[in-house]
């Protein structure tokens, strides 16, 4: 059934999808981990095209991730509206814990987090008001671990106040997963449809074996039984794998659909946004994955501004760069591989396969100053193409893979990314290409998060007072994963 998913409704970086509507409008936010602006939040009038509004963590203030490691972070959060207020419910793992950001408008800006009691990861709200019943009450689930080595996790609810952001009463178990031996019951989301109400959860781990189960009640604190034909959405083989984490949404004019995470194997993409259709069947839903195609627009991007769709690792405690003539990067003592945030500017990489490229002038002030290109998984895994005091240099981490010596003045840098065979290329700004090498990049496979491009400057552990200058940077995916063309600049 789900070998015929198309692309991806919101391709690249975007795990762990929540989604609701306002009248004709869809806001739909993903998990973020240790990036930040935190929680990017989209819009949408068909679930198709969707549109960056902005993100509802982007202060210092909402969010530390100081020190935060790898695939850590932001976990799995929900959207959901209520009398005219967007309220948005995230784990900070290996912090505090669950939290709530409301808003009335969601482009922002957000509230502060209100933290909430209780144990575990993806939280999610229900409000139970809908046009076919419910008491008015709003309800807090969450999944949390019993055994980690066996995979043993329970859903657990507690009543939620939206007026005063806070659980109260008493805690209620709903479920532990569809049979005796289920690993990794999580991502719960409660609906209530045709008077019942249905629990969705995720099941299996996030991997392979990821899947979809459901299960009713006639109240919402339980009893819940499994739906008959559990899986409701079973591991799939293929081309699209991993498919899971669910969340339905009605259309106005009362279909059903869901948005969950899939991910295209052979690539460092990782999870990304998908859509289905559903039916039901006797109360089960019955998950048909819509098909369409995407394309994705070549970017070019000289920085008149910084776009919402670039990221830091982690928060940063003040501003590194400066647009308006170019983007301008400040060397800083960070660097990649330590859990800080190194003076770094990505985005996720949306397609298999792409062209990427950038127009440095940077000269290095003194030994250990750098500056250029950064393919990055994460702290411990990445790929760093930089001009330095000796030429150009390729390193994986901290080895280096090979270098070259450049003369003086601007250069072009480049990466050709087919699947995870990245070729390096560098050209003075009016010459031709020329390949410096080319890694089988595996080590990039993701688990959580995915691969990001980005720009990337570092002095090293010294103080620095250089900057390095991207005069543009270009984007460009192919549809093939043939070697492809050179560069087109």
């Amino acid at each position: 059934m789900t070998t015929s998913f198309g692309d991806p409704v919101l391709p690249g970086f975007r795990p762990d999808p929540s989604v609701c509507r306002v009248g004709a409008d869809y806001y739909l936010v993903t998990s973020s981990f240790e990036w930040f602006p935190g929680l990017p939040v989209f819009h949408s009038r068909d679930l198709v095209n969707w549109r960056r509004l902005g993100s509802a963590l982007d202060r210092a203030s909402q969010l530390d991730l100081d020190g935060c490691g790898p695939s850590r972070g932001l976990f799995a959060p929900t959207i959901r509206h209520h009398d005219g207020v967007f309220h948005l419910v995230c784990t900070l793992m290996d912090g505090p814990g669950h939290f709530v950001v409301t808003a009335t408008d969601p482009a922002g800006p957000w509230s502060e987090p209100h933290w909430l009691d209780g144990e575990g990861f993806d939280p999610s709200l229900f409000f139970d008001d809908g046009p076919d019943g419910g008491d008015g009450r709003a309800w807090f689930t969450a999944a949390r671990v019993l055994d980690e080595a066996a995979g043993r996790t329970e859903i657990w609810m507690r009543e939620y106040l939206p007026g005063e952001r806070r659980l109260t009463g008493p805690e209620h178990v709903l479920w532990s997963g569809s049979h005796p031996g289920a690993r990794w019951s999580e991502a719960p989301h409660l609906y209530r449809v045709d008077g019942t109400y249905l629990l969705l959860t995720a099941e299996g781990g996030t991997d392979v074996d990821h899947s979809v189960v459901a299960a009713r009640a006639d109240h919402v604190t339980g009893p819940y039984k499994g739906t008959a034909g559990n899986p409701v959405l079973p591991p799939s083989e293929g081309p699209v794998t991993c498919t899971g984490h669910a969340d339905l949404v009605q259309t106005p004019c009362g279909d059903w659909r869901a948005v969950l995470l899939g991910v295209r194997p052979g690539s460092a993409i990782g999870r990304e946004t998908f859509l289905s259709r559903i039916t039901w069947d006797d109360g089960r839903p019955v998950f048909t994955p819509v098909v369409h195609t995407g394309r994705r627009r070549p970017l070019h991007d000289d920085f008149a501004t910084l776009s919402a769709d670039w990221s830091t690792l982690r928060t940063p405690t003040a501003r590194f760069w400066t647009t308006g003539d170019g983007l301008r990067l400040q060397l800083r003592p960070e660097r990649l591989g330590e859990r800080t945030t190194p003076s770094l500017l990505a985005r996720p990489q949306e397609e298999p396969d792409c062209d990427v490229s950038t127009e440095l002038h940077f000269t290095p002030g003194a030994p250990g100053e750098e500056a250029g290109l950064a393919v990055v998984l994460d702290d411990d895994r990445h790929l760093v193409f930089l001009r330095t005091a000796e030429g150009l240099t390729l390193r994986h981490g901290t080895e280096v893979l090979t270098g070259v010596p450049v003369p003086p003045g601007p250069i072009l840098l480049g990466v050709r990314i087919r699947g995870f065979r990245h070729t390096f290329a560098h050209a003075a700004p009016d010459g031709a290409w020329q390949d410096l090498a080319t890694v089988e990049a595996t080590f990039l496979a993701p688990l959580f998060t995915s691969v990001h491009i980005g720009l990337y400057a570092t002095s090293n552990g010294r103080p620095s007072t250089s900057q390095a200058l991207f005069t543009w940077f270009d984007l460009a995916y192919q549809r093939t994963s043939a070697s492809g063309p050179d560069f087109s600049l």
